[in-house]
């Protein structure tokens, strides 16, 4: 434009004689390279020197981008890192139904589904935790923690109300008949064991006659003639003394000193064995790696199981408004906890990012963010000037 102002001024100067129109536009362009170098000098003069001459008040942001940076940082941290300002905006933005909708969308030919894609990072994440980390040492830290908390437990009250509630609901029946059925089958595998007894015990008389055999066998099966009644008769006299032992011990769990103390001596004692520690290691590293090999396989359940669980969670979150209500508030309390405490540090991170731009880095970046604005100013500033120039002459023309 310059060149084609300047082209027209020189022009049109040597017809000026020949019509008053001409010098309408002698004035139009002489004013028009006026105005365009005006602002041409204005805006190169916020990024460098103009020509590479040291002219003062040029370069304007390569000379105080120090400044600027404290400046851009102060004007984040007091017009939006502020309590009320953060409050305000998340007032008007729910936060929870707008992750629903994130959870429940539809698979996208382009990203997938999203619920694939969050429980996909989250399995890589959780496989890559469990790997980098010494399985040993956590191995023990997890026993180290369950063996503090089962420590604090008074475990023989628990048991007691377990075994109280389990009589009164009557579900300690199979375990009874359970129990019935077990010395059944211990008696007879260890048949010859207790013949072997009582041959041993008996005198010469009985096993010189050969009566020790038949009392053997006369036991044996009195002993399996009564583990059968037992087992059939529901009111069978041994099965009541069984109840109330059971009976007796659930009450004495809960309240016998000495019962507990026992309890709680067997508690620690197992706490503190050293075959529970080996035996604890080889399940949680047996757990340890099905996690890492589960994670890692895409048609695993625990994949399937995750992306179920963000899908109901999904929904909740778009149709339940208490929940809505304390997720959107929860999230406000935290983005305005965060602001009030790191917003120096977020606005220190801006300052000092912009201060270690060096001159050409910081005026190359917002020249390519407002460069077509730039541009249009000189553009502008041809044509007003342009403009200013035709009125001028016209008043000149006509007034003076």
């Amino acid at each position: 434009m310059l060149a084609a102002m300047a082209f027209v001024f020189f022009w049109s100067k040597q017809y000026l004689d020949l019509h008053p129109a001409w010098g309408y536009a002698n004035a139009f362009a002489e004013a028009a390279m006026v105005g365009g170098l005006a602002d041409w000098f204005a805006v190169t003069a916020l990024f460098r020197h103009p020509m590479g001459l040291p002219i003062p008040h040029t370069a304007i942001i390569p000379e105080n981008k120090d400044r600027i940076a404290d400046t851009m940082a102060q004007f984040l941290r007091e017009n939006f890192l502020t309590a009320s300002v953060i409050a305000r905006r998340m007032s008007g933005m729910n936060v929870a139904q707008a992750l629903g909708d994130f959870l429940v969308a539809p698979p996208s030919p382009v990203d997938g589904d999203n619920r694939s894609r969050i429980t996909g990072g989250a399995a890589e994440l959780l496989a890559e935790v469990l790997e980098s980390l010494d399985p040993d040492r956590l191995g023990n830290q997890v026993r180290t923690g369950l063996a503090s908390q089962f420590a604090k437990i008074d475990v023989s009250p628990l048991l007691g109300r377990m075994l109280e509630s389990a009589i009164a609901d009557r579900r300690h029946l199979p375990l009874v008949d359970g129990f019935i059925r077990w010395a059944g089958l211990t008696l007879e595998d260890n048949e010859e064991t207790v013949r072997e007894i009582i041959h041993a015990r008996a005198n010469a008389v009985l096993r010189w006659t050969g009566l020790d055999e038949r009392i053997s066998g006369s036991v044996l099966d009195g002993l399996y003639k009564l583990l059968a009644e037992v087992l059939v008769d529901p009111d069978h006299p041994l099965r009541s003394k069984i109840e109330e032992g059971l009976e007796n011990l659930s009450r004495d769990l809960q309240h016998d000193p000495k019962t507990r103390e026992r309890v709680e001596s067997m508690k620690n004692d197992l706490i503190e064995n050293p075959a529970v520690a080996e035996w604890w290691m080889g399940v949680w590293e047996r757990i340890r790696r099905s996690l890492i090999r589960r994670a890692r396989d895409p048609e695993s359940a625990l994949g399937e199981e995750m992306r179920k669980g963000l899908a109901e969670m999904g929904k909740a979150l778009q149709h339940d408004e208490r929940l809505q209500h304390q997720i959107n508030r929860f999230a406000r309390r935290t983005m305005v906890g965060v602001s009030t405490r790191y917003g120096g540090q977020i606005v220190q991170l801006v300052s000092e990012t912009v201060k270690r731009w060096d001159a050409v880095t910081i005026t190359g970046r917002i020249e390519s963010a407002v460069g077509r604005d730039l541009q249009f100013i000189r553009i502008n500033g041809t044509l007003v000037g342009g403009l200013v120039g035709v009125t001028l002459h016209t008043l000149d023309h006509f007034f003076f």
